[in-house]
């Protein structure tokens, strides 16, 4: 092996890696050819090999395209023929081989193939394999693109608006990350239009409508949302570069959440915001004027009635912005500043945790000013960022299971009305505790004011799979796989009975909801999650075998970026115990990264027996969340098989 890395790295030198050649021959009459010039990760592919005038073995090796050794595979070559099956492996783009007989001599070396990856399910269940291609299908009619200021910019718009909003932006990336190529765009033009005190629109101007940049004033989640999002921008493209020059503004926008007292209350030290339902844009009270236009509606302006609280999703979002912020500025060598950070976000979480947590989950609106609210019992209700919060990395797992027992406790409820219990608050204000001067959310069940949202059934099934309810995960995604299906459409709300709101007012093809589920499929039932940028550092947590419904035992899964190289990939295989041979929990992963996490979910009372990685024998670790247990193993790429023999658990 020695001497094959020996000839390879001679080779990088002289640039046959960099430049994809053609196969060269070391001597005439032997040569290799991958039947498939373009292959997918995993999937074997069949390659052709002709040493002339040679009978016996032979060996093809497989660089990637950064340098790293791929696999070496063992072939026999009769008459000068041969044939060998490759499992292409390692990072995207031409991969290199060299082929050896058996006294060590290199025969031909150059390009195999071109390795390629798409974000792809095959599990055997249609309704899954189909959700990527159906929320794509989805979201293709709500991206929004148009010149501003003589810059193209482009996002995905909300179902109620034709704006670009930066938050309804935001949470589609959970989907668009798979298929979007822009991505930079959006995030610079909000950085243009900050002020100089680090705030920012709600959403960006549309000139051709004579629409300018607005602020909702009673909002104060948009700069945390901007935070996340230049994070996640950066984590799909890698760009690091362009994560540098967008910082200033992060940091601004951070600075401008802890220091403005419109938004902070320096004596709780928490983000604080007026009497809003949930993370909405309009306040509790009657209607009132519209200082711009002198309408009668929201009241999404502050004056002398605004009634102060704190709302927890406001903290946890803050919370987590600080840690996405703190990656960054330790990228930027800025380490002391980012340690900062994530002492003050531990601080917030405390403070938080100690006024809004009450054992169950968070309260949704502690007020500053004491004062009643009719019609309502307010210690029992449930808003829609308890589901988001599940996703923050900022909940104990004591908090997250408590909050997902909740869900389930109402889904139960014999008394229950609601289709599903993916309410955007329950129990809902009575009708007219929100004065909208006749719109939508006015009456109870209606938009944030109790109706059902797709988006908020997404983040809890990706929350039930994270905190141990992997059961239950399923159950969300199956129930909206047969919402969708029944009706081709997706919406951002639905009446609890299962009406939908006016068709006019509201697009078909919900971004929000739909790319939320779409997250629950990948990075909850397939467990495909990214660490830091680009999969460079991946867990990897396939959770099939607890799907209540279906017996799934074999599944391919690839999650790629659409706008960078980084891609994971992975086969895995339940086989299950017979009279011949004991239980089988397999799987083999590649990727574009260094670093796996592997947390393969143990069939109920199952334990493993024997562990091998790379056919080597390890000793076995669990995790335990709940009465899940996983396997974990760590382990580097590109090249992870794993094979554990599983007996009964005692």
């Amino acid at each position: 092996m020695k001497r094959f890395l020996f000839l390879f790295l001679l080779i990088v030198v002289l640039g046959t890696v960099s430049t994809p050649t053609p196969p060269v021959r070391a001597e005439s009459g032997a040569s290799f050819t991958s039947l498939n010039p373009t292959v997918q990760p995993l999937i074997p592919a069949p390659v052709a090999i002709r040493i002339d005038d040679y009978t016996g073995p032979a060996h093809l090796i497989v660089f990637d395209s950064r340098a790293r050794f791929a696999g070496a595979f063992p072939l026999t070559v009769s008459d000068g023929q041969g044939w060998v099956e490759v499992t292409p492996r390692g990072a995207l783009g031409a991969h290199w081989a060299a082929l050896f007989t058996a006294d060590g001599q290199m025969v031909a070396n150059g390009t195999l193939y071109r390795l390629e990856a798409e974000t792809t399910l095959r599990s055997g269940v249609a309704g899954y394999d189909r959700l990527y291609p159906t929320v794509r299908q989805f979201m293709a009619a709500d991206r929004l693109s148009y010149l501003l200021d003589g810059q193209p910019v482009a996002g995905y718009r909300s179902p109620d608006s034709p704006l670009l909003w930066l938050r309804d932006h935001y949470y589609q990336n959970r989907a668009f990350r798979y298929f979007e190529n822009d991505l930079r765009s959006l995030p610079e033009a909000f950085a243009r239009v900050q002020a100089a005190d680090g705030s920012l629109p709600d959403f960006l101007a549309r000139p051709e409508w004579g629409i300018p940049a607005f602020r909702t004033p009673v909002e104060a989640d948009v700069e945390y949302l901007f935070v996340q999002l230049i994070f996640e921008t950066w984590q799909v493209t890698g760009d690091t570069e362009w994560m540098l020059r967008m910082l200033p503004a992060a940091q601004r926008a951070i600075d401008y959440t802890m220091r403005d007292p419109l938004r902070w209350d320096a004596t709780l030290g928490l983000v604080k915001r007026p009497f809003t339902i949930d993370t909405w844009d309009f306040e509790y009270g009657s209607p009132m004027v519209n200082p711009n236009n002198g309408e009668l509606g929201p009241r999404h302006w502050i004056d002398e009635q605004t009634k102060w609280g704190i709302f927890h999703g406001d903290n946890t979002g803050l919370a987590a912005a600080l840690h996405a912020l703190a990656l960054m500025e330790e990228a930027a060598g800025q380490r002391d500043l980012a340690a900062v950070r994530r002492i003050i976000a531990t601080d917030l979480m405390t403070r938080l945790n100690a006024l809004s947590w009450n054992g169950r989950f968070y309260t949704h609106h502690v007020k500053l000013v004491p004062y009643d609210v009719p019609g309502v019992d307010e210690a029992n209700q449930l808003s829609l960022s308890n589901a988001i919060a599940l996703n923050r990395g900022v909940l104990t797992e004591t908090q997250g299971r408590a909050i997902i027992a909740e869900y389930l406790r109402r889904l139960n409820d014999p008394n229950r009305i609601a289709f599903a219990e993916w309410y955007s608050i329950d129990p809902p204000f009575p009708a007219g505790a929100f004065g909208m001067n006749g719109r939508l959310g006015e009456r109870p069940g209606e938009y944030v004011n109790g109706g059902v949202m797709p988006l908020v059934g997404g983040e809890l099934a990706r929350g039930a799979f994270r905190y141990g309810y992997e059961a239950y995960g399923f159950n969300i995604l199956q129930r909206y796989i047969d919402l969708i299906e029944r009706t081709g459409a997706t919406y951002l709300w639905y009446y609890p009975t299962g009406g939908i709101a006016p068709v006019n007012e509201f697009l078909p093809t919900d971004g929000w909801g739909s790319s939320a589920m779409l997250g629950a499929l990948i990075e909850g039932a397939a467990g495909i999650e990214d660490r830091y940028i680009g999969f460079q550092s991946v867990t990897l947590s396939p959770r099939w075998s607890a799907d209540p419904i279906h017996e799934i035992r074999d599944v391919y899964a690839v999650a790629r970026y659409a706008a960078s190289d980084g891609y994971v990939a992975y086969q895995w295989r339940l086989t299950p115990a017979s009279n011949l041979q004991p239980a089988r929990l397999e799987l083999t992963a590649t990727g574009s990264g260094e670093s796996f996490r592997l947390r393969l979910l143990l069939p109920s009372n199952t334990e493993p027996s024997i562990v091998l990685l790379n056919d080597s024998p390890l000793p076995v670790q669990i995790e335990q969340i709940g009465f899940s247990r996983y396997l974990v193993i760590d382990a580097t790429g590109p090249i992870i098989n794993v094979a554990a023999t599983l007996k009964p658990r005692r």
